[in-house]
């Protein structure tokens, strides 16, 4: 590979993958206790989607704007904020949808259990882009991403269950 092969693909990761990671990242881990408590709290499939969908949207929002607004690039190198944010925004919001859409459902038990394996896969799927071009390793990312979206989602179950006096 040529030195400016290295670099265009240091500059695409940078750029490109490395926004759309966090982004990913931020709405499938923020997203998982607001969605699991709802679920708990209400009992109710389109509530439940509401408030997932809600905080997917706020998400992507408010992480947009962070990445847009935090630097313009030219320092850092990571390319134009607008376009950061965007790529930001959209995998926020695309990252707390997936494991939202289940509760499109009117049954809440098979809608939890499509869910959970979705965020299985949300989960599995970051640690193996953030092996790919991260170069993180395997095993090590696996853990990471698992344990701190186990956290969240516990959590999320928690309070669900707390506030619904179970």
């Amino acid at each position: 590979m040529s030195k400016r092969s290295k670099s265009a693909d240091r500059v695409f990761v940078l750029q490109k993958v490395q926004p759309a990671l966090l982004g990913l990242m931020d709405g499938s881990v923020s997203t998982l206790a607001p969605l699991f408590a709802a679920a708990g709290l209400t009992h109710n499939t389109h509530k439940t989607f509401f408030v997932g969908l809600a905080a997917s949207v706020g998400a992507g929002i408010s992480m947009g704007l962070a990445e847009a607004l935090s630097d313009d690039g030219k320092v850092t190198g990571r390319g134009e904020p607008i376009m950061r944010g965007v790529i930001v925004g959209l995998g926020t919001g695309l990252g707390g949808m997936l494991h939202t859409f289940p509760f499109l459902m009117n049954n809440l038990p098979a809608a939890l259990r499509i869910a959970y394996v979705v965020v299985a896969v949300e989960l599995l799927s970051i640690a193996l882009i953030r092996f790919r071009f991260m170069k993180t390793p395997l095993l090590t990312t696996i853990v990471q991403v698992i344990i701190g979206g186990g956290i969240v989602f516990a959590v999320g179950i928690w309070l669900g269950t707390l506030g619904a006096g179970e």
